[in-house]
């Protein structure tokens, strides 16, 4: 397998008054193309830090971020956005759907904002929720979705423009037990069919334990599992 994500020598740090708070520090990763990495660690370590740097969503102050042949630090503003729309998939505890929105209208606006027709947005968008077993709820808007379902759908907006890279930040942490794991092994289904490569931040460890490769986020740094 080729390697899809290099990164060498992160680091990001903020300024809390006078003091200088390091969150991460002289992180590398290797990511190969098809590989589901769990990252665990403690609340306030740095995951959701990392998850936005290696999505374009925030710069690091130092160190370099190769994705698929593309240096994601070096893009500028439009650059960018069109590498977060196009290579991405984004995937957040709490779904982010917008509440005015049918289902349907909020996993087809990834494909809206890049210029794709409505007519071919809507059909994607038709088959990216039967992906995620949603066909039968495409015109309900958010408030009349549980919170599992409302995750399916925030899962096929992430992958409505088939990315490369799946990042999921606690993708099962809102929900119970029982629709966790079911959230979780639909991550499983569509990374393989969808020929994903993803990064899984979680701690729910039976989730993590399902994942190709694990490692924790302790000190600034991924370090094996304990």
């Amino acid at each position: 397998m080729s390697d899809l994500l290099t990164v060498l020598g992160l680091y990001k740090g903020y300024r809390s008054g006078v003091e200088r708070i390091d969150v991460l520090v002289d992180l590398s990763l290797v990511l190969k193309s098809g590989e589901m990495l769990a990252v665990t660690g403690v609340s306030g370590s740095g995951k959701s830090t990392l998850l936005h740097l290696l999505g374009g969503m925030d710069r690091p102050d130092q160190g370099s971020i190769l994705m698929d042949g593309t240096e994601v630090t070096g893009l500028g503003l439009p650059e960018l956005s069109r590498f977060r729309n196009r290579t991405v998939g984004f995937v957040f505890q709490f779904h982010h759907l917008l509440p005015e929105f049918t289902a349907i209208e909020n996993v087809m606006m990834p494909l809206l904002l890049r210029g794709e027709q409505r007519a071919q947005a809507e059909k994607q968008a038709r088959d990216a929720l039967a992906d995620v077993r949603m066909e039968e709820r495409v015109d309900h808007r958010p408030g009349e979705l549980s919170g599992g379902e409302q995750q399916r759908v925030a899962i096929a907006r992430a992958l409505v423009g088939r990315p490369k890279l799946l990042l999921a930040d606690e993708p099962t942490g809102n929900l119970d037990a029982h629709t966790g794991m079911a959230i979780g092994e639909l991550l499983h289904t569509l990374h393989a069919s969808h020929g994903l490569t993803s990064i899984l931040v979680t701690h729910n460890e039976r989730l993590a334990a399902t994942c190709s490769r694990s490692c924790r986020l302790e000190n600034g740094q991924l370090q094996p599992p304990a």
